[in-house]
């Protein structure tokens, strides 16, 4: 039987309900163009998978009743990822979010800048009006790292020359620093000391690698499953499943599929070719096994922790970000 989300939360169920009116709240604004389009994001909410792991690493910090400190953590983490969400649909001039029309589509770039800011702008000021400097420094770093990790991308995309440390590296700071944020932010905000709040940041890590890494095996998927298949190979973004690939090939092979990958043009058959060669050269399986070597060492650091049914949750929220099927 498959474990769903529904029931993964339902140790934090009554603190996720409470945090859909806070942050509800935090997002509300006197000009009514903006309280437009923050309902209409609020309403679109993809699965709350940050907010939950704000919460059930506070509880198994040493916190039974949540403080106030951690909903305005969970707050400040979704205020600045959806504002760097915003931003990156008008970068990447993206016309769809989850399949529904992104802000930048129906409001046009220059107002999605704005919401962008004003959403930034609302996360540092529920902060540091609140004096929550730790949980600032906290998610403002992850901030940092996310924009370091897609400069990086793109600076090793023109010369598709990434190997597998940099590609680490990339994920690292462009997804996992964010996972990671949530878990130093959930046991910062209950007072844990730092060595527990560095255990927390680093089992996040982990997580966030794992959860990267199962992205990028959606790329070589027969099916639609929440991204289109072969869109990382058409974008010229260099995976692990084609970095393992190409290493294992000849000098031939390896220009041979390059060159596939720099001109593909949207080509179905160039990005087929792709697709089917790191199939052949064992790149998926490899990736299955990094992934769940990511998995474990999560799992080895959250047994660290008391055994409570918050723990117990996090265990199946870290095996569901790995086996979805979207």
């Amino acid at each position: 039987m498959k474990i769903t989300l529904d029931v993964i939360k339902a140790p934090i169920a009554a603190e996720m309900e409470e945090f859909e009116h806070k942050f509800r709240a935090s997002m509300q604004s006197r000009i009514s163009l903006l309280d437009k389009i923050m309902n209409y994001i609020v309403k679109r909410k993809g699965k709350q998978i940050r907010p939950m792991f704000v919460f059930f690493t506070a509880k198994i910090s040493g916190a039974d009743t949540l403080p106030e400190a951690t909903f305005r953590g969970a707050a400040l983490i979704e205020l600045l990822h959806t504002a760097t969400l915003v931003h990156d649909d008008v970068v990447d001039e993206s016309n769809y979010r989850r399949s529904f029309f992104s802000v930048n589509a129906l409001w046009k770039n220059k107002i999605a800048v704005l919401v962008g800011d004003y959403l930034l702008s609302k996360g540092l000021l529920l902060s540091l009006e609140n004096n929550d400097f730790e949980l600032l420094k906290i998610v403002s770093n992850a901030v940092r790292e996310l924009s370091e990790g897609e400069l990086l991308q793109i600076e090793k995309a023109r010369r598709l020359d990434i190997t597998e440390d940099v590609y680490f590296e990339i994920i690292r700071q462009k997804t996992a620093s964010l996972i990671a944020s949530c878990c130093a932010v959930g046991a910062a905000s209950t007072g844990a000391d730092l060595e527990t709040i560095e255990r927390a940041r680093l089992f996040g890590e982990k997580v966030g690698i794992a959860f990267q890494i199962k992205d990028d095996l959606f790329d070589y998927g027969t099916d639609e499953i929440g991204k289109p298949v072969g869109i990382d190979i058409k974008e010229k973004k260099m995976t692990l499943p084609l970095i393992y690939a190409l290493q294992q090939a000849d000098w031939l092979t390896k220009r041979r599929v390059i060159f596939n990958v720099q001109n593909n043009d949207g080509r179905k058959d160039r990005v087929q070719a792709v697709i089917d060669f790191v199939k052949q050269s064992g790149g998926l399986d490899y990736a299955v096994r990094r992934m769940e070597e990511y998995r474990d060492e999560a799992l080895q650091l959250l047994y660290t922790f008391p055994a409570s049914p918050a723990r117990a949750s996090l265990e199946q929220l870290i095996n569901y970000t790995i086996e979805r099927e979207k």
